[in-house]
């Protein structure tokens, strides 16, 4: 059996702008990106803290030590510049993986400046 699980999180990254015109997707930083081991053009969650608004996108890699989080396309109607967002991934993993398995999660400031990268989680925390 394969299970779903968190394998990387940006936690409360704050939007830079928003961009209606540009074709999909988010910007991120990719600073943010290597830390985490996202993708370009990797599925992502991304979870609106202010306004409660959910959706699924892809990553896209903005300049690297910008601080960019940018929504593009229609994601940009589901967030303002300086609200906050926890970005997400997730893997299939076996059963055998799973018992192991703890997700990278990087906590980043106001700026999203990396201020903490975990790999570490407790099963049930974070």
């Amino acid at each position: 059996m394969q299970r779903t699980l968190l394998a990387a999180k940006i936690h409360s990254c704050t939007i830079t702008d928003a961009n209606l015109q540009y074709m999909g997707s988010i910007s991120i930083d990719e600073t943010l990106l290597l830390a985490v081991g996202i993708l370009p053009y990797e599925q992502v969650h991304v979870v609106n803290v202010n306004n409660g608004e959910r959706f699924i996108t892809y990553a896209i890699s903005a300049a690297s030590g910008s601080g960019a989080i940018e929504l593009n396309g229609a994601a940009a109607r589901l967030g303002i510049k300086g609200d906050k967002l926890i970005i997400m991934t997730y893997a299939q993993l076996l059963d055998t993986e799973a018992q192991n398995h703890r997700p990278k999660v990087v906590i980043v400031d106001d700026r999203n400046q990396i201020i903490h990268v975990k790999s570490d989680i407790p099963a049930g925390i974070g």
